[in-house]
């Protein structure tokens, strides 16, 4: 047992006696003790321990902690400690900028348990609510996460895009008359990736050369295909071929295993032909040329002569932004802000969604402040016709599954998100409880964000949502497909059964500035994968649709 392990251990129990609110004279205690033995020239493990309590710095109290470490290699008060503190809570503290009492506020008083959770609550500029955490200080610790985020190596799509787009630009400068073409989970539009991949005519040794120069560690397989990993495990591949079969190494490696095994034994590709292209290799078996998106399931592929490839949603597809926050409670921006920003992006309407008043994090909107916000949006709805701002909120589905205002309240809004922003530690049968009361609420016109997992941070809660689907079909109730990258909720893979139930879904970008808008695109790549038609997203009506749909979901209210 050396001193460091015993300096991080006593400085690991301090830290997490001070999130807990242990006595702060103990808290101390252990700190100061870790501090003295930093200063030690000899090993506490090698001296008798008798003397332990005797070294200027160390009590009696402490020290019996150290001889415990030293005997058992571990400590009883740590071990319980750590056992009620979730992992995530412990992991902030690797986190430059964030301390205990930073984090005891972001646990008990924000309910955030991840680092993922806590680098989206940065996003929506929730910390500068609370006391110690200002604009500059909420900054400073999103940087840091997303620095010790990078390390794992795993990545949304909305991070590897970035990536992509500097490594084909460093190839095309370097190798400009070589064929390199991304191919993979990024090609297939997947949500998170643990690698990006391309096939290229460059050869393999240049490859190499390349990204030893980038201080990439590089190996390569016996089927020319080289690995490059970075400093903070970014994994990138390259399979080396020529220019007579690089289309069949793009087709094959933009397929799922599931739908590559119902393609080899449907279809016959021959590995050693010249295809000009992808689409060669569709027009020889006969069938439409399939993009990568939706190359997952051996059904898509059986069934690729019914799909109607030409109206599944594109990005240009979205003609309102639905789901937007100003700065009347979490937002950056102010409300003609983002109407200005909605009118230059060629927009039709905004949808504003302020959080209600139980989301006190956020600022949420009492019900005077709803009658000002309201007065407000009707004055700037003269001001910039013929665009136009409905009235909305983003309403907190409580506990026990009711919305977040009295129905005289709910009736003032055009369109109502509801969404569970709290108590998200439920089983199944607590969640579909809370849910299903929401949704048959005639006030609910769209569920937000249905399990409210982030991706690579938390799981959401469970739900089962064929049920779920149901019911919003039997309550004309839209589901968001929530398009911040971390979220992407509901997940494209249920979309399908929403579509064979008649249940319209949003693509909303939830957004908290006007930079936000752009995560629409991040939705629809999502949406694209269950080939989502545009006419079956909410997001894509015309104005004058969506006052018809306002229209029939008032009809609800009074039905």
């Amino acid at each position: 047992m050396n001193n460091q392990t015993i300096i991080d251990s006593l400085s690991l129990l301090a830290k997490l006696m001070e999130i807990h609110d242990e006595n702060p004279f103990k808290t101390k205690a252990y700190a100061s003790a870790a501090f003295t033995i930093k200063q030690l020239s000899f090993e506490l493990s090698s001296v008798d321990k008798d003397k332990i309590p005797a070294i200027k710095g160390i009590g009696s109290s402490t020290a019996k902690s150290i001889i415990e470490l030293i005997d058992t290699g571990e400590i009883a008060l740590l071990n319980e400690l750590i056992n009620k503190t979730p992992a995530g809570i412990i992991e902030m503290l690797r986190i430059k900028g964030l301390g205990p009492k930073k984090i005891a506020t972001i646990w008990h008083e924000l309910e955030i348990e991840s680092l993922g959770e806590l680098l989206y609550a940065c996003n929506e500029n929730k910390l500068t609510l609370f006391k110690g955490f200002g604009e500059k200080t909420q900054l400073s610790i999103k940087e840091s996460i997303e620095y010790y985020l990078a390390q794992s190596g795993k990545l949304l799509y909305a991070e590897a895009e970035v990536v992509v787009a500097q490594i084909q630009e460093a190839l095309k400068n370097t190798f400009p008359q070589e064929i390199t073409l991304v191919t993979g989970s990024y090609r297939r539009q997947m949500e998170t990736l643990d690698s990006i991949e391309w096939v290229t005519t460059i050869p393999v040794e240049n490859i190499v050369a390349l990204f030893n120069q980038l201080e990439f560690a590089t190996s390569v397989t016996a089927e020319n295909k080289v690995v490059c990993t970075s400093k903070t495990n970014l994994i990138i591949s390259f399979v080396c071929c020529n220019k007579n079969n690089i289309y069949t190494k793009l087709f094959t490696s933009s397929c799922s295993d599931e739908f590559l095994q119902q393609w080899n034994t449907s279809h016959s590709l021959n590995d050693q032909h010249h295809y000009e292209n992808e689409e060669s290799i569709f027009l020889e078996a006969g069938i439409p040329s399939l993009p990568a998106y939706l190359r997952e399931s051996a059904d898509t592929l059986k069934n690729a002569n019914a799909l109607s490839l030409d109206s599944i949603i594109t990005p240009a597809d979205i003609k309102g932004i639905i789901h937007s926050h100003s700065n009347w409670s979490d937002g950056k921006n102010t409300v003609e802000e983002m109407v200005i920003a909605a009118i230059e992006k060629g927009y039709e309407y905004l949808l504003l969604t302020d959080h209600s008043k139980s989301a006190f994090y956020a600022n949420g909107l009492k019900e005077d402040r709803i009658a000002a916000q309201q007065k407000q949006i009707e004055e700037l709805n003269i001001k910039y016709a013929p665009f136009v701002i409905f009235k909305g909120i983003e309403c907190d589905i409580l506990y026990d599954g009711t919305l977040d205002y009295t129905d005289d309240i709910l009736a003032t809004f055009d369109l109502i998100v509801a969404s569970v922003h709290s108590n998200l530690k439920m089983d199944e049968a607590k969640a579909m409880t809370r849910l299903l009361k929401a949704i048959e609420s005639p006030y609910t016109s769209i569920l937000g964000h249905m399990t409210s997992r982030l991706l690579l941070s938390r799981k959401g809660y469970p739900v089962n949502h064929p049920v779920i689907i149901d019911a919003c079909a039997a309550n004309n109730v839209v589901i968001e497909l929530n398009a911040h990258p971390r979220r992407l909720d509901i997940d494209w893979r249920w979309i399908d059964l929403a579509l064979q139930k008649n249940v319209l879904i949003s693509i909303d970008p939830d957004a908290h500035s006007i930079a936000g808008y752009d995560d629409c695109k991040f939705g629809v790549l999502a949406a694209q994968k269950a080939a989502l038609p545009k006419s079956k997203n909410l997001s894509s009506y015309s104005l004058a649709e969506m006052k018809e749909f306002i229209k029939t979901q008032h009809a609800k209210r009074s039905s």
